[in-house]
């Protein structure tokens, strides 16, 4: 997953574990690719339904573009997002299981100027478990200061 990353969902890492990222592809209108280069989009609130063999990405907010000639669409619209059969097939599988979910975790492009989204397979952390994360957080970041002074 190497290009220019457009939007992080950073609370995505504060509230889940990610167990695996797939990257998938998403079918958008011009005016919303032109909207993602500009970095307009929003991923916080943003998940995955899987219906009908379909993955469709939800409550993702990408800004009508402010330069579009004619009706700009939806902000929050469903997007489709292209993943094979069997990909699909797998995430069903792991999304039926107690407490995973399909979570959007960055857009970016790829060396070829393509939008792929990182969609994170994860499952949601208790209170404890983001407490014990903020720790571990703050204790590496005080280690590197300490790193950085003795050097």
């Amino acid at each position: 997953m190497s290009g220019k990353i457009v939007a992080t969902n950073k609370k995505a890492y504060h509230e889940y574990t990610v167990d695996s990222v797939i990257e998938a592809g998403m079918v958008l209108l011009g005016s919303e690719v032109k909207s993602l280069r500009a970095g307009r989009v929003n991923l916080r609130d943003g998940y995955v339904k899987i219906r009908n063999g379909e993955a469709w990405l939800l409550n993702v907010h990408i800004s009508p573009y402010a330069f579009a000639t004619y009706d700009a669409p939806d902000p929050m619209r469903e997007r489709k997002l292209l993943l094979s059969a069997r990909e699909i097939k797998k995430l069903v599988g792991k999304v039926q299981e107690k407490g995973f979910a399909l979570i959007p975790i960055k857009i970016y492009f790829t060396g070829k100027g393509l939008a792929k989204l990182g969609l994170g397979l994860c499952k949601g952390k208790t209170l404890y478990d983001k407490r014990q994360s903020l720790k571990k957080k703050e204790s590496d970041r005080e280690m590197d200061r300490l790193r950085k002074t003795y050097k």
